[in-house]
């Protein structure tokens, strides 16, 4: 099932903002220094002022381009409860992702903790999938092209950091990355399901399509550590490589 790929769609987005501050600053990168009393207001305009650079990428911060945005892989293996699961979606492109509304970002220093909620009206997904295993009551197995479209999705990060030494400078570094999502609606399709049974593949995606919520909530604590872990390690690839200094200067 294509649902959890919404969220990893969006929260890669927060990921890719969250790098701009990374490198010395391009002219279109607005500077935010830590001593700012209104600093969350500040990085808020910094990732405002990079919204239309994200459609095409920006080379010199190593963000690639975000429209659409395109994620190699994600394997997803449920293997208990309501919904089991073993499925890989492959050459996935998410598109709409520029168009998300940054809600909040609420930056408390002493604590090296980050709080960033993001809304999103619709993003719209393509990937070839592999899937096998049951979902709620009924059997699936299929591979192919499948087609998500999603509506008023809300995302909610906190990442908890650490300062470190790396070769006599201090760094940055994230200990964890919680991750919660919400989709407001959900119109899937999957392709080839069951060898190209026509009857048994349109009567699956409606049985989804129905029940999309229910399949939703046994997948999405998987999803959410899933998706932590990745954005721990992308994040980590950026402050680990730039000083505390670079990052966010005094």
């Amino acid at each position: 099932m294509k649902t959890p790929t919404v969220t990893r769609a969006a929260v890669l987005l927060l990921g890719c903002l969250m790098a701009s501050v990374g490198e010395q600053t391009p002219s279109f990168l607005k500077v935010c220094h830590r001593s700012d009393p209104k600093l969350d207001e500040c990085v808020m305009a910094s990732v405002e002022g990079l919204r239309s650079h994200l459609v095409t990428g920006i080379p010199e911060l190593r963000i690639p381009s975000c429209e659409p945005l395109e994620i190699k892989q994600l394997v997803l293996n449920q293997g208990h409860g309501a919904v089991s699961l073993t499925s890989t979606y492959k050459d996935i492109k998410v598109y709409g992702p520029t168009g998300f509304r940054l809600d909040a970002i609420r930056i408390d220093l002493d604590k090296k903790r980050v709080h960033i909620q993001l809304w999103l009206p619709a993003l719209r997904m393509t990937s070839h999938y592999k899937i096998t295993g049951r979902i709620l009551i009924l059997p699936i197995t299929g591979s192919g092209y499948s087609e998500g479209n999603y509506t008023d999705i809300n995302a909610t990060c906190s990442l908890q950091g650490e300062h470190i030494d790396i070769n006599g400078r201090t760094h940055f570094s994230v200990k964890y990355f919680d991750v919660k999502f919400s989709v407001g609606d959900a119109q899937l399709f999957l392709g080839d399901l069951f060898n190209g049974d026509k009857d048994l593949g349109d009567a699956m995606n409606l049985f989804l399509n129905r029940n999309w919520r229910n399949v939703a909530v046994d997948l999405q604590p998987l999803l959410e550590a899933q998706i932590g872990e990745l954005l721990k390690m992308f994040s980590n690839n950026i402050y680990h490589k730039f000083t505390l200094d670079q990052l966010l200067p005094p």
